[in-house]
């Protein structure tokens, strides 16, 4: 299995992800080929204390999807501190894609690898690409921004600076989406995002010294948020609501018989995509 971790990661964290991981194939008895970092690490914007949120995709065996009571379609592992780890089947993975759920794209992309079937994560991204309404993803970065915004930023009070991040990134993923007609989802990384998506300068700035600081604070502390980064959420998220107008989640019977084509080719694979039999690769991100 492929594996891409940052050289500041916690390397008995690490292994503790490894032996939940494990367990989780033993005990479950699936087949794991996608797990990645999702979280403040992979978005680019770590604290030396930030938790570990790991997400898998999982596969059972064929026998399981046709067993008279369906077994569930979430794998949870018990959630502390440091750790937080659970997983998709791959059917509801699948599904929540054509609906234009933007989080399975996200941890196609993630930089950040536990183990990976590489062949598994470049067939699922592509059919991602082609199944995927940009529209309804728009909606999806869109719906999240503006419940941050709303949450956190109504009544002109000081907040946690680490919430900034939590609707930046959305209103930068809907920039990017705008300025990149073509494409369907944007990158999962900020620093990514604000580099291709050209915000104002002095939203960049902010952004950027956020970020630098977060890196060696444990703590931010509050601030007020900052107005051209009030003036930036505002704007894409009023733009976005006008290029990603409010749509029903038409489906059409292509993108069904993709989706169902690629998930009975994978239950077929189910014990082959489990195999550790792929370069382990180390790269500080």
């Amino acid at each position: 299995m492929f594996r891409e971790l940052a050289d500041s990661m916690d390397s008995s964290v690490v292994a503790r992800i490894d032996e939940r991981l494990a367990e989780v194939r033993r005990d479950q008895n699936v087949a794991i080929p996608l797990a990645v970092e999702s979280g403040s690490r992979a978005w680019g914007f770590p604290s030396p204390d930030s938790d570990y949120d790991c997400r898998f995709i999982y596969i059972r065996p064929p026998e399981d999807y046709l067993a008279l009571w369906a077994k569930r379609d979430v794998i949870e592992t018990p959630l502390d501190p440091i750790l937080d780890v659970n997983g998709w089947d791959l059917g509801k993975a699948l599904k929540l894609l054509l609906k234009g759920n933007a989080t399975v794209v996200e941890w196609l992309t993630s930089p950040i690898s536990y183990r990976t079937n590489q062949a598994f994560r470049a067939d699922l991204l592509e059919l991602a690409h082609n199944v995927t309404d940009r529209r309804l993803i728009g909606r999806h970065y869109l719906h999240l921004g503006e419940r941050q915004r709303k949450t956190y930023f109504h009544d002109g009070k000081p907040i946690a600076q680490k919430k900034i991040f939590y609707a930046l990134r959305p209103a930068a993923s809907l920039r990017w989406l705008r300025l990149h007609p073509e494409a369907t989802v944007p990158p999962m990384n900020l620093p990514t995002l604000l580099a291709e998506c050209d915000p104002p300068l002095d939203v960049r700035d902010i952004a950027v010294d956020l970020i630098a600081k977060k890196a060696v604070t444990h703590e931010l502390g509050t601030m007020l948020l900052p107005d051209p980064v009030a003036s930036f959420l505002d704007a894409e998220f009023k733009a976005a609501a006008l290029v990603f107008e409010k749509s029903r989640a038409t489906v059409s019977a292509e993108s069904r018989l993709r989706c169902n084509a690629f998930f009975l080719s994978a239950l077929e694979r189910q014990a082959i995509l489990d195999l550790d039999d792929e370069p382990v690769v180390r790269t500080d991100n």
